[in-house]
């Protein structure tokens, strides 16, 4: 007798976890199909942060003592975080250089110590800002526009004209907290 309710119970709680593998898997095809980069060059880009996070994991004073993530747009690569000195950061260009498709590497690694944990929370907070007026600004594609924030450093990468280039850096620029504005656009 009680066997049907807690039947349907796990039933509705199983259906949950779909309802929301669905939701995301939706959001990622409406990026991907917003996307001006093919889906073939996105999945490149995919790989090419991958082989190189792995790249650079594969050499241990890089894995140990350095804080560096890579992106890559349109198979243009940014490496972004922390090194311990010039040493270091020649060597996680270098390590990068061996991976396929990349077209070119932006080297903002900074020498210094490892951000902290309210750094990397504040810099999550001030991207979200970035980004949330970039896709409310009629005048540039924020789709089309990855935002990536170090240590207050905000870095704009993506395929835009050059008008749209100007805008977003303007937006990005007054948003409070924001201390720089790098490009790495590739223009249409």
């Amino acid at each position: 007798m009680y066997v049907k309710p807690i039947a349907l119970l796990l039933s509705l709680t199983l259906l949950q976890g779909c309802a929301a593998a669905v939701v995301a898997g939706t959001a990622g095809a409406v990026s991907a199909a917003n996307d001006r980069r093919t889906i073939g060059v996105q999945i490149d880009d995919n790989n090419i942060e991958i082989k190189g996070a792995l790249a650079l994991k594969s050499i241990d004073r890089l894995a140990n003592h350095a804080n560096i993530s890579v992106i890559s747009v349109n198979g243009v690569v940014l490496l972004v975080g922390q090194v311990s000195n010039v040493e270091m950061r020649t060597e996680a260009e270098a390590a990068l250089k061996a991976v396929p498709a990349i077209r070119r590497i932006h080297n903002q690694l900074r020498i210094g110590s490892n951000i902290g944990i309210t750094t990397q929370t504040h810099d999550t907070w001030l991207t979200s800002k970035v980004k949330t007026k970039l896709l409310a600004d009629e005048s540039v594609s924020g789709n089309n526009i990855k935002v990536v924030t170090e240590n207050a450093e905000v870095f704009l990468m993506g395929l835009v004209a050059p008008i749209e280039a100007e805008q977003a850096v303007e937006i990005a620029r007054n948003i409070s907290g924001v201390e720089r504005v790098i490009k790495a656009f590739e223009y249409l």
